[in-house]
């Protein structure tokens, strides 16, 4: 089908620290969890109210270096790749379906948006930042 497109783009915070695996075949893998939030005034009640999104990302190749020396629960970042769903066999034997946020090494892009670790007065971001 042409004329389409599979593109995430989200900026959120950590909820865990990375957890980075190896795979088979020696390469490395990282899984996050991204939390985005949304917040809005109650027009009944004027009161704030906040949602939280949970996504899945999960991280291939150069990428995956970067996501584990840097990257840590709480930090700001900023993700992009595509939405894939995958299906799979849980331990009790039960077919689950997961959609995640997959970041390939030629189409994914992962930047911390926090300062400079120690640097708290700075405004400049963190220089690590790659896109793959």
């Amino acid at each position: 089908m042409s004329g389409t497109l599979n593109k995430v783009m989200l900026i959120g915070h950590l909820g865990q620290d990375p957890e980075v695996r190896s795979m088979q075949s020696g390469d490395k893998v990282c899984n996050l969890s991204l939390a985005t939030e949304e917040s809005w005034k109650d027009s009944q009640s004027g009161e704030r109210k906040t949602r939280t999104q949970w996504h899945r990302v999960v991280i291939f190749g150069p990428l995956v270096k970067v996501a584990e020396s840097y990257a840590r629960k709480g930090a700001k970042v900023y993700v992009e790749g595509q939405m894939e769903t995958r299906s799979y066999t849980d331990a009790k034997d039960v077919n689950r379906e997961v959609t995640e946020v997959v970041l390939r090494p030629f189409n994914g892009t992962f930047n911390l948006l926090d300062r400079k670790p120690g640097n708290a007065d700075s405004e400049e971001p963190a220089e690590e930042k790659a896109t793959a």
